[in-house]
């Protein structure tokens, strides 16, 4: 049986950044956060998030998880 391992994990915050004024199109921006804990929960990485939404020039849009996982059989 496989079993998969996360072996890193990445904290990404999406930012409003407006319209493109020549194709109409909503504009984002991210910041990434690397070495997040692998262990850390939905509920801590929102927590975290929330606290350093305010601190940004840009609103909040989305909040994003990205693990990477090993798989060994």
């Amino acid at each position: 049986m496989a079993v998969a391992e996360i072996f890193k994990s990445t904290l990404q915050l999406v930012f409003d950044d407006g319209i493109d004024p020549t194709s109409g199109k909503q504009i984002f921006k991210t910041k990434s956060f690397n070495n997040v804990k692998t262990e850390a929960t939905a509920d801590q990485l929102y927590a975290i998030a929330q606290a350093m939404a305010p601190l940004q020039e840009r609103s909040l849009y989305n909040i994003e998880r990205e693990d990477s996982s090993e798989i060994q059989g």
